[in-house]
């Protein structure tokens, strides 16, 4: 994270050029005085609450309207759960993509996938590359394991207790199990990973979750297990912490890569030569020679898994869905794979080891969220592994269009016909 002496100079003097250091110095000094008075409310959400926080926004008083629409006030209500200091809603456009034929372990059929997403050409080519799919016959899904992780870090006095604390626990694991699954109805204790640093331990704790991404669930469940060991351990930490940062967390990791946060799942296709040729205008071995390429780019950059662009489906997915949008750091880690078949056939596949996705819980119960997962006929219970087999679906026809895209010489006139070119037309033509 350094910077060289020579960009150290001259971003000192982009700094300095209008304000000498010693007013830099000032600006950046704390200020104690009276502040500006706090939110009100927190988890209330009746129309009049709402009210008072926008009076503390007398310059954005024109967008109130925008947020705080007539069917968002009416629905307040359903927001209390998932949002503090409510002031309304944010609307994305939604556009569909597909059919998107998935011949999965769980998902079976074909899905209009509802994308959320500002980005101009994105939902264009998932649309492409769900299209392309579906004409050959559809993709093969498979869920390939499961488990979402949390882990609960001690400190001792020296390793001789952390060793004893060690040995303790996996005397104890059936008791540890018994207090973590007290506190679900549906979630399971499923494994504990030890690591040991120096007088530290992590306790790796893995659970499934059933229908629930399962973030919150896994937390408490943790917080159990840490409540028994303080009552019911003798040997006792310096300190502990209900999560240490080993679990991988919201953040993508060679751990979680090499194993699964949520579910892991693996989609293929073999498209024939005329299906690429005429449908995607390139050839196998185009997008082969491209796959080789970019893998090799990603590992010279140092990226965590090789693959194109997952985070641009999954998080219009996940938005749409009511997923946690910061899960997409994890779930867009992955591995992409094109080879050219001996009887001339374009093999793709991509496997994803961390979809932290539900279809109950969290956000998937807002109106426009359900909704969505509505549109899929994958809400509520029983289609947690559905969804995450349609999310690798996805995730393959993405990266069948964009590599395509590219091979083919179109990615930046896609961009600049279906964003600037179409917006300049928009603002040049008259109003209907």
């Amino acid at each position: 994270m350094s910077a060289n002496q020579d960009a150290a100079r001259k971003h000192l003097k982009t700094l300095t050029d209008n304000a000498s250091l010693d007013v830099i110095e000032e600006r950046l000094r704390p200020k104690i005085h009276r502040s500006a008075e706090r939110v009100p409310g927190a988890s209330l959400t009746d129309p009049s609450v709402i009210d008072k926080r926008w009076a503390l926004l007398p310059h954005a008083s024109h967008g109130k309207d925008a947020i705080a629409d007539p069917v968002t006030l009416s629905q307040h209500a359903s927001f209390a759960a998932n949002i503090e200091n409510l002031i309304g809603t944010v609307k994305i456009p939604v556009g569909l993509a597909g059919p998107l034929r998935v011949n999965g372990t769980s998902a079976q059929g074909d899905f209009y996938v509802p994308l959320a997403t500002t980005e101009a050409a994105l939902v264009a080519s998932y649309h492409r590359g769900a299209c392309v799919i579906t004409v050959v016959g559809g993709c093969s899904t498979m869920i390939l394991n499961e488990g979402v992780s949390r882990a609960p870090a001690y400190a001792f006095h020296s390793l001789v207790e952390a060793g004893r604390f060690v040995a303790w626990c996996l005397a104890s694991t059936d008791a540890i199990r018994e207090a973590a699954e007290r506190t679900t109805r549906h979630g399971r204790f499923k494994d504990m990973r030890i690591t040991i640093e120096g007088n530290h331990v992590y306790l790796l704790l893995e659970f499934t979750t059933g229908d629930a991404a399962g973030q919150n669930m896994v937390t408490l469940a943790t917080q159990a297990v840490c409540d028994f060991i303080a009552a019911e351990c003798q040997i006792k930490p310096s300190y502990f912490f209900v999560e240490g940062n080993l679990s991988g967390d919201k953040k993508a990791s060679s751990q979680s890569f090499q194993s699964v946060r949520g579910k892991k799942v693996t989609a293929e296709v073999r498209l024939p030569r005329k299906v690429v040729e005429r449908l995607l205008h390139s050839t196998p071995e185009k997008m082969a020679d491209y796959w080789r390429m970019s893998a090799l780019g990603g590992v010279m950059s140092g990226t965590i898994g090789v693959q194109g662009h997952y985070a641009n489906g999954l998080a219009a997915l996940f938005i749409a869905c009511g997923q946690d949008a910061a899960c997409v750091s994890e779930a867009a880690v992955g591995v992409t794979r094109f080879e050219v078949s001996s009887e001339g056939e374009l093999y793709a596949a991509v496997t994803l080891p961390n979809l932290i996705v539900g279809t109950v819980g969290g956000g998937t119960k807002l109106p426009s969220q359900h909704a969505c997962l509505d549109v899929l006929g994958l809400a509520g219970a029983g289609h947690a592994r559905a969804f995450a087999e349609v999310c690798a679906a996805l995730a393959l026809a993405g990266e069948l269009s964009i590599i395509a895209a590219i091979t083919a010489g179109h990615f930046s006139g896609a961009h600049e016909k279906r964003a600037r070119g179409r917006k300049s037309h928009q603002e040049n033509s008259p109003p209907a």
